[in-house]
């Protein structure tokens, strides 16, 4: 009888086909938006070091940005 416990069996593909950002493979539902955890930790490292930044202009006023504390 085959049960519910399928641990061999492949993450269900993500029902609208997505596009992997990192690889181009279809997303898995497990990993959305990427396809594999592999490509989430690059996605990561990635953002970790400063490879994704936001631009923004700098100030040159010399002075600390204003804490909310």
């Amino acid at each position: 009888m085959k049960g519910s416990d399928d641990h061999g069996a492949k993450p269900a593909l993500v029902r609208t086909a997505r596009k992997c950002p990192i690889c181009g493979r279809e997303a898995v539902r497990e990993f959305v938006p990427f396809c594999s955890k592999r490509c989430a930790d690059v996605d990561l490292h990635r953002w970790l070091n400063g490879v994704y930044a936001i631009p923004g202009e700098q100030d040159e006023s010399g002075e600390e940005p204003a804490g909310d504390d």
